[in-house]
């Protein structure tokens, strides 16, 4: 059998050059993150334990309220800009 996603509206942000903003965004979500030991990133809680996030990712707000990240070309390859 084959199956196709249902379309969903999540929100993300991409962590260039904002760090601080993301993990703002993360908290003010009930999310919690903290930057990386090296400078770059930031490590995520997510439902499946801590993922790091790098540079180019984009960090999405799921269904549930669950933050993940998620690799620039598999974002690009996944979504599409919805209304605001």
């Amino acid at each position: 059998m084959k199956y196709r996603k249902l379309p969903v509206v999540i929100e993300a942000i991409q962590l260039a050059g904002n760090r601080e903003d993301v993990l703002v965004w993360i908290g003010r979500g009930g999310g919690r993150a903290v930057p990386t030991v090296d400078g770059l990133g930031i490590a995520i809680n997510t439902l499946e334990g801590s993922m790091v996030a790098s540079p180019t990712d984009w960090i999405i707000r799921g269904v549930k309220g669950e933050y993940y990240p998620c690799r620039a070309d598999i974002f690009a390859a996944t979504y599409e800009e919805g209304p605001e």
